[in-house]
């Protein structure tokens, strides 16, 4: 009776099981069939020196992402690609987490003085779904 499991050859690894890819395109295509959420409650205008910082952290992700893609062209180690995404995803929760704060301090606070909050809110909690979900 040969056995059930086939040995094991130095050479090749097992294989391993993966998952599904998630298709970033679907996903992308649907967020643009989504109406757009700020614009209904009040106009955002924001402190342009806060605006700036945003623009600048999210420069430097940017160049962060694209020496990810020369490492991935050169054939760097896996595991120190895996450690430069994790820091840009962590960039990226950092500045999310610095517009969330903006907007609860200076658009919902403006909700609340001109008794908009419901709307605000709705549109806070639509951007948060998608952020999270």
């Amino acid at each position: 009776m040969p056995d059930p499991i086939p040995p094991f050859h130095s050479h090749s690894a097992p294989p391993i099981p993966t998952q599904p890819e998630p298709d970033w395109q679907e996903d992308w295509e649907l967020a643009l069939e989504q109406p757009p959420l700020s614009g209904r409650a009040h106009p955002h205008q924001h402190d342009p020196q806060s605006r700036r910082k945003l623009v600048n952290r999210l420069a430097r992700i940017e160049g962060h992402v694209h020496g990810i893609r020369s490492m991935i062209e050169q054939d760097q180690p896996c595991p120190d690609v895996l450690l430069q995404i994790a820091a840009v995803k962590g960039a990226l929760d950092r500045v999310a987490r610095l517009i969330l704060d903006d907007h609860i301090s200076h658009c919902i606070r403006h909700a609340i003085e001109t008794g908009n909050i419901e709307v605000e809110l709705e549109e806070l909690q639509r951007a948060l779904d998608r952020f999270i979900g």
